[in-house]
């Protein structure tokens, strides 16, 4: 006699078994898929998926200095302080115009997002991480904050590379993602405290508006696409207050988390592998 193995259903946290063909009470299918690709998926992010974003990021960041040690001598200027080669970047996964289009190298538009150029880009960065990623995660549920970090980023990274930049990197344009979902949830949300967090971010637009105006070498373009592409993925998926996370949210959330762990670690190896060995790849 064999022994039924009972889980909550990933959708509505009703007790069945593990082997239905789908949930008796919402009519997800295949409810024990779900919740084994749960598992899998706190086995990459862990229950803190803000934080474990930012220790990706600065490991690849540190990595990105340990490939080319050269490259920190050669910068010059405040914020080229610690500032990787373009070599080791390259390797890693920039984009832009060059690695794209030259080099047909679509996947770094998932891969740029990880890198930095320098140490006050990635203190900035991942500091505005630290701050928004939190309250996306509370409003938005964990499965909206990773499409919107993924796909935002890879929106505004593509708008750079229409719009002619060069080489680019950061994760600033998800961040700005982060933003447009914000707006959208403030000004969708109303009341005092939805006019609150519109203000708020209408704010921190006008901010990275100015200091990309001042700043010389802000991408601009991947900032616009990132606040855009938030905006619309924030109205498409919304938020908790008005929607659930449905079935689709989740899968595709699952599928950005494959697709970009899949890319990291074939970047890492392909970068060491040029560094250790550059005639294997010739």
């Amino acid at each position: 006699m064999s022994e039924r193995k009972s889980i909550l259903c990933p959708n509505c946290r009703k007790l069945i078994s593990s082997d239905e063909p789908s949930c008796p009470y919402c009519g997800i299918l295949r409810p024990g898929l779900h919740n084994t690709v749960g598992v899998i998926r706190n086995i990459f992010l862990g229950s803190d998926p803000v934080r474990t974003i930012i220790y990706i990021n600065i490991a690849y960041y540190i990595l990105s200095l340990l490939l080319d040690p050269r490259g920190i001598l050669s910068g010059g200027g405040m914020f080229n302080i610690l500032s990787p080669s373009d070599q080791s970047l390259f390797l890693l996964g920039a984009t832009g115009t060059i690695p794209v289009i030259q080099y047909h190298r679509v996947w770094t538009l998932i891969s740029a997002s990880f890198l930095h150029g320098g140490i006050l880009h990635i203190a900035f960065n991942m500091m505005a991480l630290y701050q928004l990623g939190p309250f996306i995660l509370r409003e938005f549920g964990f499965y909206r904050f990773i499409n919107l970090y993924i796909i935002t980023g890879v929106a505004g990274f593509a708008a750079s590379i229409v719009f002619g930049v060069p080489f680019t990197i950061g994760a600033s344009a998800s961040i700005c993602g982060l933003i447009g979902a914000i707006l959208y949830y403030g000004k969708s949300r109303s009341g005092y405290y939805g006019q609150a967090i519109f203000k708020q971010a209408m704010g921190w637009v006008a901010g990275l508006a100015v200091f990309g105006i001042i700043i010389g070498g802000i991408n601009n373009w991947a900032h616009g696409g990132g606040i855009l592409s938030g905006i619309f993925l924030g109205f498409g998926m919304g938020y908790n207050e008005n929607k659930p996370e449905t079935a689709w949210i989740k899968l595709l959330a699952y599928a950005c988390i494959i697709i970009t762990v899949v890319i990291l670690i074939w970047s890492l190896a392909y970068s060491l592998i040029a560094v250790i060995s550059p005639a294997t790849l010739l």
